[in-house]
């Protein structure tokens, strides 16, 4: 059965070609496990996992950690020119500049009086678990790039995700779920775009792309099986195809076939397992209420739910999208929902995988591609614009530091200016908390020996490290 045919056979099924090449996530050694490269990992970790709360759209650093009292007051006034001129500004290039000071109150909280804004109630209950990086840079001031900054540290398009870099080197802890798993959520204005490439495998090999998995629906596409064939007769098939490989690979002796033998058996496991993680209501009550998830809602707060149950279950990178922070408008309005979608889901996942001892081998990233600008942009009510030269995120667990900030922006927010830190020293300090030398996490390919990092200076960033 040539590979067409088999593919088309498999169709039939409920593994059709979608959900196979999404799965190719693991080699099934005995125990069903994907196993770390040989020489991996480098150093002794302090992490087992990520999950990356990721805030799509760019949340504004100056309505949640950084608080500028200069730039409130020069409110309403000219943007002075000394932090503009020659300045990348993406949709306020050739305006009139204004400053516009926060658009809520600030306050100190935890024992070192981390500033964290009225938006997030919640996080400042995590005031000495978070370590907020305040002199965060990138490259890129629109959103696909940037995005593809965030994710693969570069701007080029078709590189390995973070999650595909760590798939492939450290393996999956887990024998019948991806190590690598996607999920959405959205609440505000509409939904932006996000591309299927930020948790693309690049160069890889296909089995450590990122799987998404639907909030809504069925978890993943065509994972059950058609009216009435049965389990057993699934496993048949499942059966009969790998023997055909088996015999064929015989002759041609191809580690692609062996890939796939594993693909076909990952998937059947998945036929039970994902449903299974996936039916949220089987929660206690009790912590239904803790996230303020609903079963099948879709919701951040359900995918948070889902990410410590995946967690639990041994996958090893773990990426909540949240889209729309994208506020060139009416900030406030959309700041509140944004925040009311995430803040309080985030806090209960930090508290579950905490009282269940998770996080302290559980490294959480929390963070957008980009900042907002310190000037007014109007539309339909106060706004601020991409911004590119300083923002913050935060970090907790797997070893950082908890309860600092670290970094600065200028008086007024713009630039960067204490401590900067780059997309790829947030990507070295990741891979290093895990136990990976980024310089040494290397990949030949056309010609080049390519890495996370890429060829620019990077560095793991020591000084948030427990």
């Amino acid at each position: 059965m040539n590979a067409m045919n088999r593919r088309s056979f498999l169709s039939t099924t409920g593994l059709g070609s979608i959900a196979l090449n999404a799965l190719l996530q693991q080699d099934a050694s005995a125990a069903g496990k994907a196993q770390a490269l040989a020489g991996l990992p480098h150093h002794t970790p302090k992490a087992k996992r990520v999950i990356f709360l990721y805030m799509s759209g760019g949340p504004s650093h100056l309505e949640t950690f950084d608080w500028k009292p200069k730039l409130a007051e020069l409110d309403g006034k000219p943007m002075p020119e000394s932090f503009t001129k020659g300045q990348p500004i993406a949709q306020l290039q050739g305006q009139v500049l204004k400053a516009q000071g926060a658009l809520t109150k600030f306050k100190q909280y935890g024992k070192n009086g981390q500033w964290i804004s009225d938006f997030l109630p919640y996080h400042a209950k995590m005031a000495d678990d978070i370590c907020i990086v305040k002199s965060m840079l990138t490259d890129q001031i629109n959103h696909d790039p940037a995005h593809t900054v965030m994710n693969t540290g570069t701007a080029i398009s078709g590189r390995p995700s973070m999650g595909s870099w760590v798939n492939y080197g450290l393996g999956s802890e887990s024998q019948d779920l991806p190590g690598f798993v996607v999920m959405t959520s959205f609440a505000g204005r509409n939904p932006q775009p996000i591309s299927q490439r930020m948790w693309n495998n690049g160069f890889l090999p296909g089995k450590f792309q990122g799987v998404e998995f639907n909030s809504v629906g069925d978890p993943v596409y065509y994972l059950g099986n058609p009216k009435g064939v049965s389990p057993q007769q699934q496993h048949d098939l499942v059966d009969a195809v790998k023997e055909l490989d088996q015999h064929r690979n015989k002759t041609i002796n191809s580690p692609d076939v062996e890939t796939r033998i594993a693909a076909y058996e990952m998937a059947f496991r998945m036929q039970t397992s994902v449903p299974d993680l996936m039916d949220i209501s089987k929660e206690p009550k009790e912590a239904l209420e803790l996230y303020g998830a609903k079963p099948g809602d879709g919701s951040f707060a359900s995918n948070c739910l889902l990410a410590r149950r995946l967690a639990e279950r041994g996958v090893r990178f773990i990426q909540l999208y949240h889209r729309d922070w994208d506020h060139h408008g009416d900030l406030v309005k959309y700041m509140n929902i944004c925040c009311g979608a995430t803040d309080r889901a985030t806090w209960a996942l930090m508290t579950d995988l905490k009282r269940r001892g998770l996080l302290d081998d559980t490294l959480i990233v929390w963070g957008g591609e980009f900042g907002r600008t310190p000037m007014f942009q109007g539309k339909g009510g106060a706004g601020r614009d991409h911004h590119m030269k300083g923002f913050s995120m935060w970090l907790a667990g797997g070893g950082i530091k908890p309860g600092m900030s670290f970094g600065a922006t200028d008086e007024l927010g713009y630039h960067s200016v204490e401590n900067k830190v780059h997309v790829r020293d947030l990507h070295a300090t990741v891979l290093h908390q895990l136990g990976i030398d980024h310089n040494r996490f290397t990949v030949k390919y056309q010609g080049l020996d390519m890495k996370l990092t890429g060829v620019e200076p990077s560095r793991v960033v020591k000084e948030i490290l427990a």
